[in-house]
Order: C-alpha cells, then structure tokens, then sequence
C-alpha cells in the first residue's frame, strides 16, 4: 500500500474527523439529549476538527481571517431561516 503525502494525510485525516463529529452529532439527535458524557464526546471530536483547520492554516491552504468571513457569510444566512442566530 503506498504511503500518503502529507497533503492526502491532512484531507483525509480531516474527512475521517468530520465524520466523526457526525455521528457525534447525529447520536446526540436520536438520544434527544447532551449530558457530560455526550458533551465530552462532543468535546472531543469538535477539538479534533478544529486541530485539522489548524492544520490546514499551517500548511497555508486557509487562513483564519478567510475563515472567520465565511463563518460570518453562514450566520448570515442562518439569520433568515433559523432561530440560532439572533435577528439584529
């Protein structure tokens, strides 16, 4: 099996955590609640995705400036259509 680059080891590290805190997520649903336990899981998983896009930065393909103006875009439109975001 040949070993990945380090750009095929950061995305593919990086869907596998995304997908972790998928199903994190989506556990959370079907249970209807967040207790320690499942807050730490949570924890866990959100910090390793948030490790991935700090990778990301460092490898110089994101900067924290890009990503905090689409973070911003998506509030936007979450403003329209859900109760998440406060109405200004």
């Amino acid at each position: 099996m040949k070993k990945l680059d380090k750009h095929q080891q950061l995305f593919a590290i990086s869907a596998e955590e995304c997908g972790e805190l998928v199903q994190v997520c989506m556990k959370i649903l079907r249970k209807a609640k967040v207790n320690d336990e499942w807050n730490a899981k949570l924890l866990e998983e959100a910090g390793d995705v948030f490790c991935m896009l700090d990778l990301m930065v460092i490898h110089g393909y994101l900067t924290w400036d890009d990503i905090q103006k689409r973070s911003n875009v998506k509030k936007e439109k979450l403003m329209k259509w859900s109760k998440l975001i406060p109405k200004k």
